[in-house]
């Protein structure tokens, strides 16, 4: 489906507005680390339930973020986290539990990590969603440095790489330029 246009005659009314942003870095102790910041802001005055601090239009209700340090095998070495700005009182020790991260490979099996070793109720709920797409924005800043993998292979001798994304089915010309005897020719277009 096609995005939608915004010239369609139908008015909006700016109700949220989340940023999230990623930078990766290649540090020059020899590993890596990718800073992961957030906000959220209204265009109105906002008064979270349950408290009495006003947040004016415009200023961030939620500026927080993730600084996770990993290695070359993309195991993470070391997690930081900031709550700059928050809605409720409570908030600036639920990035706490994010040092269970420490010592998990950025990889397969990631998201259930996350589940496993950030219970809700101890974990600020964005710092912890900060973490699912943190994870392929440490894929993209190792890209260069993974080159070597593309060619990696599963115990069949299949190359890992085919079927893991759109541009990388089995049908598609990527794989029948990269790896011709494992594409599927009767599929493609």
């Amino acid at each position: 489906m096609p995005d939608l246009p915004e010239d369609d005659g139908i008015t909006r009314e700016e109700m949220h507005h989340r940023r999230l942003d990623f930078r990766g870095y290649r540090r020059s102790d020899g590993q890596f680390e990718l800073r992961a910041h957030l906000t959220d802001r209204k265009p109105v005055d906002f008064t979270p339930p349950g408290d009495s601090r006003p947040v004016p239009a415009g200023a961030p209700v939620h500026d927080l973020g993730v600084t996770v340090v990993f290695d070359k095998d993309m195991v993470i070495t070391e997690i930081g986290t900031f709550i700059a700005s928050h809605p409720y009182r409570q908030c600036p020790g639920g990035g706490d539990t994010l040092q269970a991260m420490v010592g998990v490979s950025i990889g397969r099996g990631w998201n259930r990590a996350i589940r496993e070793r950030l219970p809700n109720c101890d974990t600020c709920t964005h710092l912890k969603e900060i973490l699912t797409p943190l994870a392929s924005a440490a894929y993209q800043t190792m890209t260069v440095e993974r080159l070597h993998l593309l060619d990696a292979r599963d115990r069949d001798g299949n190359p890992v790489k085919i079927d893991s994304c759109y541009a990388y089915g089995r049908n598609r010309d990527l794989v029948a330029s990269l790896w011709p005897e494992h594409a599927d020719k009767a599929g493609k277009e």
